[in-house]
């Protein structure tokens, strides 16, 4: 079974946040898919089938008309578990596709491919096109949604979970915010560097609040940070919070809405990483976000033997 090693976020190889692609997976167990990825260490491996790829029998394109949206069907797992969504797995194998697809004019569009990503519980549209480096990947996160604000008195201890010397905090809400995963976005103004989790019971603390996750912004350098829950593991560049992170700093103003902005994230892990993030709608009334980013084509690989 063969897969496609890529590069999100990043203009160049060996940059931004890498990726296994596998875009064909029929019939795999959710056991089989999670060892793979073990086996594989990248931060997330996701699995595609069912994939309509322009050009081949059955493929957007084809008796169903120019233009219509090529359908797959995905499964993003990181070292752990299943996700129910994920920013850069997307991104990187709807580059895959289009790689695989050519660059051929299809709907009028030289180089542009558009895609539906249907993952377990969520759907969303994707847009890639050929660049001079690789390929170039925005999906619609949708419609983003503010589930509420950690209550003043708790502002503190947050903060302390995070190692963030006192005043590091903006003077704006941390509030959790979902496109898909529950966020909580922490505003800071510096401070970026010697943020760290330092509480084992912190995917317990933000629970608390209502988020799954926590997303470090610096709202003036407009630069993020964000680990996994035990605080090992830190994100080379994170899609998913870059959606609800744009649309926060839409709703309070700090970027304008309907313009996008370059949010960048991995330069504390060797792996700078720019997300393209664009919120759309009026600040107090965001309809969607879109995200996107360079994807760099790395390497090809073939598993020789499945997991029992």
């Amino acid at each position: 079974m063969g897969y496609r090693h890529v590069d999100v976020f990043a203009g160049k190889a060996f940059t931004g946040n890498s990726l296994a692609v596998f875009p064909e997976s029929p019939g795999l167990s959710s056991a089989r898919m999670l060892a793979i990825s073990q086996e594989l260490r990248h931060f997330e491996t996701i699995f595609l089938s069912g994939a309509k790829v322009p050009g081949e029998a059955g493929g957007a394109g084809e008796p169903g008309g120019p233009g219509e949206p090529g359908e797959v069907h995905a499964r993003v797992f990181d070292l752990f578990e299943e996700l129910p969504f994920a920013g850069h797995p997307v991104l990187g194998a709807a580059a895959v596709l289009h790689e695989r697809a050519g660059d051929h004019e299809h709907a009028g569009d030289v180089g542009v491919r558009h895609w539906r990503f249907r993952l377990p519980h969520k759907t969303v549209p994707v847009t890639t096109r050929r660049t001079t480096a690789g390929y170039h990947a925005a999906l619609d996160q949708g419609k983003p949604e503010f589930l509420g604000s950690v209550p003043e008195q708790d502002r503190p201890e947050i903060a302390a979970a995070l190692s963030l010397p006192e005043g590091t905090l903006a003077g704006l809400p941390l509030e959790v915010v979902s496109t898909g995963l529950r966020y909580l976005i922490v505003p800071v103004v510096g401070g970026l560097s010697g943020a760290r989790i330092v509480r084992g019971d912190f995917a317990e603390l933000i629970a608390r609040h209502g988020a799954q996750f926590a997303y470090l912004v610096d709202v003036e350098a407009l630069e993020g940070r964000h680990w996994n829950n035990d605080g090992v593991l830190e994100d080379v560049a994170t899609g998913s919070a870059a959606g609800c992170a744009g649309a926060y700093l839409a709703r309070h103003r700090i970027v304008p809405a309907g313009k996008g902005f370059t949010l960048r994230q991995g330069r504390f892990t060797g792996r700078p990483s720019l997300l393209d993030v664009l919120p759309q709608g009026r600040p107090e009334d965001l309809r969607n976000v879109r995200v996107g980013g360079e994807v760099t084509m790395v390497a090809r690989g073939i598993l020789d033997t499945l997991p029992e």
